[in-house]
């Protein structure tokens, strides 16, 4: 499989039948474990693309192993997708983000949800991180439903972290526990040590599930696996004391400005929290003076007044003076991918092309 591409250009991902084997047992270790009731009883709603590893892994692969029913959508709607969870009693909804943003505004507009909703058990999370935001706003609209996240990745076979939540302990906006049979530490990108919990580093992780190397690619793999073969995965995160893990960003979009570093998706989780601000994305333009600083492209709500002075001033009233948002673009769209990662290299391109203009 390929991956995602996001920041740089897609590669071969070379996965084997053990890697698939070993995906599917923590698949079902993972799956089965949640739920006392007979998983065969569960009906899924496809809707991510199965040409990614998440819906490849989620409903190629693993629902089939468990007996579950998997109602498929040749392409997302969102007034559908209500339609058939009412129709076929559909109890579990894997999405990623965008679908989840418009599932909450579908939710919010209708009369009665626990009728319109009312098979639904679960609602889980992938491919993308989600804001809290939305988090928050899908608790007020669906309360009778559960919330998770995962992580995984292609060069994982999927496999990394599950979200597993209990009466006691809901961490909605952690991407879980680690998966079984999975090891994984969080390394300082600086000196290459070990961080102990509730400190942000990049994630390492090693197990049955780990890609065998990129095509043709040997640099490529020999940077990404090192020799006692830990998978460098790029994501920056962190673990509390109980083993819950949370995502920050992607090692290669952190922003360097003036020495230090910015994740964008700390400073796009304030711009999206503004009432006027539909969505958003921040990148970093180079600066002669400062390494780089940070872009933010908005696109607003219809109507709205917002101005460059307006949306800085915000960000700026919530954060430390070097995580400042330098310079506004005002956007129809963020380009995102099929799973809704954000496609930081277009916005690169979209900023360079406006420069020459």
């Amino acid at each position: 499989m390929y991956s995602s591409g996001t920041t740089g250009v897609s590669k071969g991902v070379v996965l084997t039948h053990g890697n698939l084997i070993a995906m599917v047992e923590l698949f079902v270790k993972f799956e089965a474990s949640q739920y006392e009731y007979s998983s065969s009883k569960n009906v899924y709603l496809a809707v991510v693309p199965m040409f990614h590893i998440y819906g490849f892994s989620l409903f190629v692969v693993g629902l089939l192993s468990l007996g579950s029913t998997i109602v498929l959508m040749r392409r997302f709607d969102g007034n559908e997708a209500v339609k058939l969870i009412d129709y076929y009693g559909v109890t579990h909804f894997p999405l990623v983000p965008p679908i989840l943003t418009t599932l909450v505004m579908i939710a919010k507009g209708a009369t009665n949800t626990e009728n319109s909703f009312k098979s639904l058990k679960q609602v889980s999370c992938g491919a993308a991180p989600t804001s809290r935001k939305i988090i928050e706003d899908f608790f007020q609209v669906l309360p009778h439903v559960d919330f998770i996240q995962g992580y995984g990745m292609t060069e994982t076979t999927a496999v990394g972290t599950r979200g597993f939540n209990t009466q006691q302990c809901h961490k909605y906006c952690s991407i879980g526990l680690l998966a079984p049979n999975m090891q994984a530490k969080v390394m300082d990108w600086n000196s290459g040590s070990p961080l102990p919990p509730e400190y942000y580093g990049e994630l390492w992780l090693k197990g049955p599930a780990i890609m065998q190397r990129y095509l043709n690619n040997d640099v490529a793999t020999k940077m990404a696996i090192d020799k006692d073969g830990w998978l460098r995965t790029g994501d920056i995160v962190c673990f509390d004391e109980d083993g819950y893990l949370y995502v920050s960003d992607r090692l290669k979009e952190i922003i360097k400005y003036n020495g230090y570093q910015i994740a964008p998706a700390d400073l796009e989780a304030i711009l999206i929290s503004h009432s006027h601000i539909l969505d958003a994305a921040v990148i970093g333009e180079m600066d002669e003076v400062y390494g780089e600083i940070p872009v933010a492209f908005v696109v607003t709500r219809h109507g709205s007044t917002l101005n460059q002075e307006d949306v800085m001033g915000f960000v700026a009233m919530q954060v430390a003076p070097y995580k400042k948002i330098r310079k506004v673009v005002f956007t129809k769209s963020i380009p995102k991918s099929a799973t809704g990662k954000i496609l930081r290299r277009e916005l690169k391109k979209l900023l360079s092309s406006s420069c020459r203009l």
